[in-house]
């Protein structure tokens, strides 16, 4: 169960709502709490995650503020490695380093703690998770943060990639990337 087959993909989509017009005028969100909400369905998810991970000799699974930390607290938790989350900034307490991205209008930013990535390891292997990749930028700066901090990002997962916005081709020039679900 490394990928899902069709019907399993179909059956992940049946639980995700689409939202129309949100946050604006012209945008399909998908809304995944309907996904976490369906028992069923959640636990096939991080049964699925943890079969396609549990061979990667993991140390860190990074978790996107703030939808990644729902997928990639549990799945660490499962596969016995430790949880980081990758934060917006002024989120964490700690001394932390950060990375700026690009947003259609301006700029964002999201941090980590310096020492995040601290083990017996010199390059820990991390898996990066989120529930979306959209356009990317917030996606390649956690890779990069991932690597500044001593990580080595093994692979990019997301739930859910809307590759019509193709965010992951960047993406891809740093890490593989596996999605779940791709809308095309």
């Amino acid at each position: 169960m490394k990928e899902l087959n069709n019907n399993d993909k179909e059956y992940l989509l049946s639980t995700i709502r689409d939202i129309e017009d949100f946050p604006k005028p012209g945008i399909t969100f998908k809304d995944i709490t309907t996904l976490l909400k369906d028992k069923k369905a959640f636990g096939f998810l991080l049964d699925h995650l943890e079969e396609r991970y549990k061979s990667y000799d993991l140390d860190f699974i990074a978790g996107i503020d703030s939808r990644g930390f729902i997928f990639g607290a549990p799945l660490a938790d499962r596969l016995g490695v430790g949880f980081v989350p990758i934060r917006k900034q002024g989120k964490l307490p700690y001394t932390t380093i950060s990375e700026k991205y690009s947003l259609e209008y301006g700029f964002d930013e999201v941090e980590v703690h310096i020492d995040a990535f601290s083990c017996e390891k010199s390059s820990p292997k991390v898996l990066l998770i989120d529930d979306l990749i959209a356009t990317g930028g917030t996606a390649k700066a956690a890779a990069t943060l991932v690597k500044q901090a001593g990580g080595d990002c093994v692979e990019a997962c997301f739930i859910i990639n809307l590759q019509f916005l193709k965010g992951d081709v960047e993406l891809k020039k740093e890490t593989t990337v596996y999605s779940v679900l791709e809308i095309l």
